[in-house]
């Protein structure tokens, strides 16, 4: 089990924000947000995935959505204001985030980039993100990780 507080964490603490930390055990490479989801035993609907796009200006953004889900790139791009978006590709997540594929938090990243929360979140009164590891969950309120964030709610699924 991973031990030791990532910067999603550090950044949740600094900010006073409750959180339950949910660990999981990934040693059979089963990482994606649909076998995470079994492995802690929670609803796949309040499992959300962290995936980085960047626009056609260059832009980095960050759009969570449900693991059960998939992004809408022309609904993602209408959220960020630009002509299209494109996933960047995983080789460029760390060196953009500080995270790797799979521990990927939307909370903590080397730069705060402007996220989106699909607009589905608004029905959950927790929702659950990656903890910055692999093998770390956590476990929050909408409204909290929308103001740790500065995120805003958008329609961006397919």
């Amino acid at each position: 089990m991973a031990k030791g507080k990532t910067n999603a964490m550090r950044m949740l603490d600094a900010q006073k924000v409750e959180y339950e930390l949910i660990t999981y055990e990934s040693q059979d490479g089963k990482i994606d947000g649909v076998s995470v989801a079994e492995k802690i035993g929670k609803d796949p609907k309040a499992v959300y995935k962290t995936l980085v796009a960047q626009g056609v200006t260059k832009q980095v953004f960050v759009f969570i959505i449900p693991v059960t889900e998939e992004l809408d790139l022309k609904k993602a791009a209408k959220a960020a204001g630009e002509k299209k978006v494109e996933m960047i590709p995983v080789k460029d997540i760390q060196k953009l985030t500080g995270y790797i594929r799979g521990g990927c938090s939307p909370v903590g990243m080397k730069k705060q980039y402007p996220s989106f929360i699909d607009a589905k979140a608004q029905g959950l009164e927790l929702i659950i993100v990656s903890g910055g590891k692999i093998g770390m969950q956590m476990e929050l309120k909408v409204d909290d990780l929308q103001k740790a964030i500065g995120a805003k709610l958008a329609d961006l699924i397919k």
